[in-house]
C-alpha cells in the first residue's frame, strides 16, 4: 500500500509532529509514504531529517494552478492507494485539483481540531462526496465536527488518536530549569507546554496560579510555561502582573524537545479550551508526570478522574488549583497517577500502536468499491 500525504502547513504543530512520529512506523509495516508540502517549510526540513520522502510544491500556498497540475502528475507516477489530507487548506486544494484533473485514489481527510466554520461553503467542502473517510483524533473532535456533517458523511468518520513516540523517553536534557532560574529545591514545579494561542487558554493558567497563591496561600509552587510566543504573550504577562503572580510564573518561549522538560516537572497542567489531542499531555503521561487537565480533546479517553489524573471543566480555574494542591501534597498519589498513565500510553498510544490502527483502517478503505 502507498499513501500520499498532503499538508499546507508552513509552521510547526501537533499535526506535523504526528507525521514525523507515524510515517516511519507505517514504513515498518510495509506501507510506502510520500509527503507533499510547501517548499522551505519546517515539515520539509523535518521530513528530510527523518529520511521521509518529501515532494515540495511551489510557492507559499497550495492553491496555484501549477500545483494542481503537479499533484495530478505525481499521482499518476506514484499511483497511491490512499491520499491523506492533513490540513483544511489541503482539502480545498485537492478538490479543486480533482475538478481539473480527475485524480485517482481514495481520499482521507484528517480532522485534528475542535470547532469549524458552519458556513455554506464549509458544509459543501466537508460533506463532499469525493471524501472516502474522515479521521478524527478524538471522540470530542468527532462530535464537534459532526455538527456540520450530513448523515451520509457522518458514517465516514473514524476515531484514530494521536500518538507519542517512545523516543521522547531518551531525549537528553538540554537545560536545567532550577539552575537556569535559580529555583530552590523546596519549590514545586508545575509545567505547561502550549503555544500562545486562543485554544490553549493560558489566561486560565494564570487564574489557577492566582487561586493557588492567594486563595490557598501557597508560595511554594512555581508555574513553568513553555511555548512559542505570539501577539498574546504581552497580554498574558500583563494579566499575570494584574493578578499579582508574574514572579511566580516563568515564560520560557518555545524550545527544542520541550517534552524532555516533563522529567523536571512535578505536575503537568493543561488549561486548554479547545484541543484535538493534545500530544503534550500524552507525552507527559508517558514520562510519568502526574497530570491535571481541562476536559478537552482526548482527555476523557485517557484520564479517569481521580484514578490516573485529575480532570476539570473548561475554565474552571478553582478546581484546577484545588487539584494541583492535592497532588502537590500527596507524593504517593503523584507516583500512582504517573505509573498508571505511563502503562496506558504504552499500551494504546505509542506511534507503533497507532500506525497499526491506521494500517488496518486504510486497508479497509482501499478495498471498498
Amino acid at each position: 500500500m502507498k499513501i500520499l500525504h498532503i499538508s499546507g502547513a508552513n509552521g510547526w504543530g501537533g499535526n506535523e509532529q504526528q507525521i514525523i512520529y507515524l510515517l516511519p512506523k507505517l514504513n515498518e509495516l510495509g506501507i510506502e509514504n510520500v509527503v507533499c508540502g510547501l517548499s522551505g517549510s519546517i515539515l520539509e526540513k523535518e521530513c528530510k531529517k527523518h529520511k521521509i520522502n518529501f515532494v515540495p510544491f511551489k510557492g507559499k500556498k497550495l492553491k496555484k494552478f501549477s500545483n494542481f497540475k503537479q499533484l495530478s502528475e505525481l499521482t499518476k507516477t506514484e499511483k497511491p492507494d490512499i491520499i491523506q489530507l492533513h490540513t483544511s487548506d489541503s482539502l480545498m486544494f485537492f478538490l479543486l485539483a480533482d475538478l481539473f484533473f480527475n485524480i485517482k485514489g481514495k481520499l482521507v481527510f484528517s480532522k485534528k481540531g475542535v470547532g469549524v466554520s458552519g458556513s455554506f461553503f464549509s458544509k459543501i467542502k466537508y460533506n463532499h462526496p469525493r471524501i472516502d473517510a474522515i479521521l478524527c483524533v478524538s471522540k470530542m473532535v468527532e462530535d464537534s465536527f459532526g455538527k456540520i456533517l450530513n448523515e451520509k458523511t457522518k458514517q465516514k468518520t473514524l476515531i484514530i488518536n494521536d500518538s507519542v513516540s517512545l523516543d521522547v523517553l531518551n531525549f537528553e536534557r538540554t537545560l536545567n530549569i532550577r539552575e537556569l532560574y535559580n529555583i530552590p529545591n523546596h519549590k514545586v514545579l508545575v509545567g505547561n507546554i502550549a503555544n500562545h494561542t486562543n485554544a490553549k487558554d493560558l489566561f486560565t493558567l494564570i487564574d489557577a496560579l492566582a487561586e493557588v497563591k492567594f486563595k490557598h496561600h501557597r508560595d511554594d509552587i512555581i508555574f513553568v510555561q513553555v511555548g512559542e510566543f505570539s501577539k498574546k504573550t504581552d497580554k498574558l504577562k500583563n494579566y499575570a502582573t494584574q493578578k499579582g503572580v508574574l514572579k511566580d510564573v516563568i515564560f520560557m518561549n518555545k524550545i527544542k524537545n520541550a517534552s524532555s522538560l516533563n522529567k523536571q516537572f512535578d505536575i503537568f497542567l493543561l488549561t486548554s479550551q479547545r484541543e484535538g489531542g493534545p500530544t503534550s499531555l500524552l507525552e507527559a503521561m508517558l514520562m510519568e508526570t502526574p497530570t491535571v487537565s481541562t476536559k478537552v480533546g482526548v482527555v476523557p479517553d485517557v484520564i479517569e478522574n481521580g484514578v490516573n489524573g485529575f480532570v476539570a471543566e473548561i475554565k474552571d480555574y478553582k478546581k484546577l488549583a484545588e487539584y494541583v494542591i492535592t497532588l502537590v501534597d500527596n507524593k504517593l498519589l503523584q507516583q500512582q497517577f504517573g505509573l498508571k498513565s505511563k502503562v496506558l500510553i504504552q499500551e494504546k498510544f505509542t506511534a507503533s500502536y497507532i500506525a497499526g490502527e491506521i494500517k488496518n483502517e486504510f486497508e479497509k478503505i482501499a478495498a471498498k468499491n
